[in-house]
């Protein structure tokens, strides 16, 4: 129940009495700190006036006192900044390296805050608070949708470096990497991810004005020319494949499992890496033309994509079926912008310090419809609608974030539905 205690301490949830240490001294609280998420004290630069003295440092929160030891904290030089050591249990002495004695400070949760937290955390409802959320402002609501939208931005940064240190600080490398996840559609984006780090982009691009070509790497590379039954064009893709692969010393990966059970034929893989090849052929610079894009109508059309004339009358090979065009829906085109296009957008402007650009993310965010899945029917339930999809992301990290983890003391629906004495 650690974080329980700290959460009481962040809020300032203390008790009416005036507080003391357990020496004796008065202890009044002029600013908690700020919560540290990483290795050492709990709260940073905090300010206490112990018996009248002014103290500016860190707060460190156990449930027992003897937990200080028990980390290794009296061996820690991280923690010889600590003014106060607060636990509910005081059960022993706490002192820093040199030896020094650390004041500490009995605290205990109201009783109030664990039922209500036991409630949330118990609760066979999903949301836990669902009760709640329609008697919530709406101003407090907007804010921290709009904070959880960052939240977010920041997050997808993150995977965005990860994958530029893959790729030694190439964009468009980066770029075709989360651009190939999110083909997948969730279903195939592991697969497509791993398929896409085999493609050698700078030899894809020494041939990127013939489609053919591309098409001989890229289902080359993900283990589809080898299927039966085959006919004339696969064939043709086989043999230039082999060509290409000698060329550019090319092996086709082992471990890839496409999967086709009970999907629709428009989202087979071969549909998907026909229209990703033929995107790439006509594109050249394709990360600076999407950057450059300010609508969604011009982002669209540069995502419209299509296929090669065999794959209107085909969803795999060597299988012919009724004409149609294969062309992205919209919806599956708003999905690649929020997803690959937007966070690019934020990360690269963050990168290169032009907030014009990270502005522009989420405003493209603003322009697009909500997206349409179980997480968002799930919060439209409740009575939390989304407006716009930056609601939408917002919402998602909101459950895989918060929700999903029980992390109802860091969330701000979580700390009304706490301060609640009513439950």
């Amino acid at each position: 129940m650690e974080h329980l205690l700290q959460f009481v301490w962040k809020h300032k949830l203390f008790p009416l009495t005036p507080l003391h240490t357990t020496q004796g001294q008065t202890v009044e609280v002029i600013d908690p700190g700020l919560p540290n998420p990483d290795a050492g004290p709990d709260f940073f630069n905090a300010k206490i006036k112990i018996d009248g003295i002014l103290w500016v440092g860190n707060v460190e929160i156990h449930v027992h006192a003897s937990d200080w030891k028990r980390h290794h904290h009296h061996q820690d030089r991280a923690y010889d900044s600590v003014i106060l050591h607060v636990a509910s249990d005081i059960d022993a002495e706490t002192f820093r390296t040199d030896g020094t004695p650390i004041p500490q400070m009995e605290l205990h949760y109201p009783p109030y805050l664990l039922d209500n937290y036991r409630e949330l955390i118990e609760t066979s409802h999903y949301p836990a608070c669902y009760r709640l959320i329609p008697r919530l402002p709406k101003l407090l609501l907007h804010s921290w949708l709009s904070s959880l939208q960052t939240e977010r931005f920041e997050q997808k940064t993150q995977r965005i470096q990860a994958q530029l240190t893959q790729s030694k600080g190439d964009w468009e490398q980066a770029f075709f990497l989360t651009l190939a996840r999110n083909f997948g559609f969730g279903t195939n984006s592991d697969a497509f991810e791993q398929w896409a780090q085999t493609i050698p982009l700078q030899a894809v691009n020494k041939h990127r004005d013939n489609l053919f070509q591309i098409e001989a790497i890229f289902f080359g590379q993900a283990g589809l020319l080898q299927e039966l039954p085959s006919d004339d064009y696969s064939a043709q893709l086989t043999k230039e494949y082999a060509y290409l692969a000698h060329k550019f010393e090319l092996q086709p990966s082992e471990h890839l499992r496409w999967k086709m059970l009970r999907m629709r034929p428009g989202n087979f893989p071969h549909v998907r890496i026909a229209q990703l090849a033929n995107l790439y052929h006509r594109s050249q610079g394709m990360l600076s033309q999407l950057l450059l894009a300010s609508t969604v109508k011009e982002l669209r059309d540069l995502l419209r994509g299509g296929t090669s004339l065999y794959w209107l009358t085909h969803y795999v090979f060597g299988e012919s079926s009724p004409a149609r065009p294969k062309t992205l829906s919209d919806a599956s085109i708003d999905l690649l912008i929020i997803n690959t296009v937007v966070p690019f957008l934020y990360a690269y402007g963050k990168h290169k310090g032009e907030e014009r650009l990270t502005e522009r993310a989420g405003n493209l965010l603003e322009q697009l419809k909500p997206e349409n899945n179980y997480i968002i029917r799930l919060w439209k339930e409740c009575g939390l609608q989304a407006a716009h999809a930056g609601d939408s992301q917002a919402l998602i990290q909101l459950k895989k974030n918060y929700c999903d983890t029980k992390k109802c003391l860091f969330c701000r629906i979580g700390y009304e539905y706490f301060k609640k004495k009513e439950g």
